[in-house]
């Protein structure tokens, strides 16, 4: 058997002759439509989260995981972006993808058992993991420099409309029909990017031999990315002592070392450390690592925010994200033009800041605060992320010879959801752990305090008129008690979580400054 691949599809020359200049465009709608499939789906399930783990009776670890799950398989696959197209091309590597989206899709609307929904999100994770990256590489690919910064802003035009209208429909759906429902939303949109993939994608582009895969390399990958996150969640449990949740941390860190000494040595990498031997790049990817803690993480908490703290249904709570959604949907367009004639470092910082600030009014939250105050607030930040991310991801594209296209695609987007993944895990353990230590300091408080025992008394008093017998009121406005400081302790627990989320965009904008390279039209002036 020879080793040279067989030609999988037609060439991008080929498609270019038969379609003409409309093939760009033909394309990155292809593109788009898997890539919002996925991302619908990502976002979908945080509005459902409630309705599920009850129906499943899932504890909050196996309820984190089917955020953190979908995120860590995500970031997994990422990697393997640059082999697949490589050894298979666009077109068998996009098909394969939202093929097995798909199935997933539709084994997680069937299914009742905790341990099936978490493999099906593993896989519909999977499956992104590999889309994401080829949709950027496809369209650096297809369209001249001057051209990219613009096609960026259209393609997440349409991928940012997604989140904006997905957590909304996702409500809807939840209180019309069942929390099964979520999960065949986003299938009409992967049908139709399958069958437009089938005429619309490229084949393989590189010529001779496909590159071998590293299989150590992808093993001490997983093996990191899924004992840190197993470590994360287990701490709650088990106690950050425990002789379990140590080995898995040192696990962690054991197979991370081994990952990075082993890409910098092996024949065929899974990322190219060449990568970051350009500062723009390096720079671009600690802000896609903070960026993606930043939106993942609130993405995470806003719904439980608004659901537990302030009592919306799972459709008030979608509403509240799509004014928010809808404006930063035009950002995106405008924030891509913004990357054909202005260095990224002037709008990434600048978005940045605006959604620290976001964040610090959301800090402020309370059971009082009006929808619209709250739905203002969020979409101040929800601009912020819509400047940063196209100019981000020019930015560092930008800082890399093409032949590193394929390995800065798809490094980009694994450090931004690697950054996913841990902010949500690492946010969820702050949540718990701050609001275990206002309830303790706000029952230390209340047993001193005479307000609350004159609350106490009251409320015996009017359980007393209601004709309570004595050994049941008791008990009563006790219970009511634990329930009011849980609740005063949830807020505080949440509003510490989004003041965490300010500071770290915050500390972003120190790499985000270094990324001045000039736009192509800047050089071509210069010249």
């Amino acid at each position: 058997m020879s080793d040279a691949a067989p030609t999988r599809g037609p060439s991008v020359e080929a498609m270019f002759a038969r379609y003409g200049p409309a093939f760009r465009w033909l394309v990155t709608l292809t593109v788009l439509t898997g890539t919002v499939s996925c991302i619908l789906s990502s976002t979908i399930v945080n509005v459902a989260l409630p309705d599920i783990t009850g129906a499943l009776g899932m504890g909050h670890e196996e309820a984190q995981l089917l955020s953190t799950g979908f995120l860590a398989a995500t970031t997994s696959m990422m990697l393997l972006n640059a082999w697949a197209v490589d050894r298979f091309g666009f077109r068998a590597t996009y098909i394969g993808s939202i093929s097995v989206f798909i199935l997933a899709s539709v084994l997680a609307g069937i299914g009742n058992d905790a341990t099936l929904m978490v493999m099906c999100r593993i896989a519909q994770g999977g499956a992104a993991g590999l889309l994401q990256p080829l949709s950027m590489q496809i369209i650096f690919l297809v369209f001249p420099p001057e051209r990219r910064g613009t096609a960026m802003g259209l393609f997440s035009f349409g991928v940012v409309m997604a989140p904006a209208i997905g957590p909304t429909l996702g409500g809807v759906l939840v209180d019309e029909f069942s929390w099964h429902a979520v999960f065949y939303l986003s299938l009409p949109t992967a049908i139709l990017g399958l069958v437009m993939g089938l005429f619309f994608m490229p084949g393989r582009i590189a010529a001779g031999a496909p590159r071998a895969f590293d299989w150590l390399g992808s093993v001490l990958l997983a093996a990191a990315i899924g004992t840190l996150l197993a470590g994360l969640t287990d701490g709650q449990h088990y106690g950050w002592g425990s002789d379990r949740v140590v080995a898995q941390l040192l696990m962690a860190l054991a197979a991370a070392i081994g990952f990075l000494v082993w890409q910098g040595v092996a024949p065929a990498p899974l990322m190219n450390l060449r990568v970051f031997a350009h500062g723009g790049f390096t720079a671009a990817a600690l802000v896609a690592f903070i960026y993606g803690a930043a939106i993942f993480g609130s993405t995470y908490l806003l719904p439980l925010l608004v659901q537990v703290v302030q009592g919306y249904t799972p459709t008030r709570s979608g509403l509240i994200l799509m004014p928010a959604g809808l404006v930063v949907a035009v950002v995106f367009v405008i924030a891509g033009r913004l990357a054909d004639v202005l260095p990224p470092w002037l709008p990434v910082c600048a978005g940045l800041a605006l959604f620290a600030l976001s964040s610090w009014l959301i800090g402020g939250v309370g059971t009082d605060t009006p929808f619209w105050g709250l739905a203002w607030w969020i979409l101040i930040g929800r601009v912020g992320l819509g400047l940063t991310m196209p100019n981000m991801n020019v930015g560092a594209m930008r800082a890399l010879p093409v032949q590193l296209f394929g390995q800065g695609a798809g490094t980009i987007n694994f450090c931004r959801m690697l950054g996913g993944a841990f902010g949500t895990n690492l946010l969820s353990v702050f949540l718990e752990r701050r609001t275990q230590l206002h309830a303790e300091m706000l029952n230390a408080s209340a047993e001193s305090s005479g307000a609350m025992l004159e609350t106490r008394r009251l409320l015996e008093m009017l359980y007393t008129q209601g004709g309570l017998p004595e050994v049941i009121r008791r008990d009563a406005a006790y219970d009511f008690m634990i329930r009011m400081v849980e609740a005063q302790a949830g807020m505080l627990g949440f509003r510490d979580a989004f003041m965490a989320i300010g500071v770290i965009c915050l500390l972003a904008i120190l790499p985000g400054l270094t990324l001045r390279q000039k736009p192509p039209g800047a050089i071509g002036a210069a010249r």
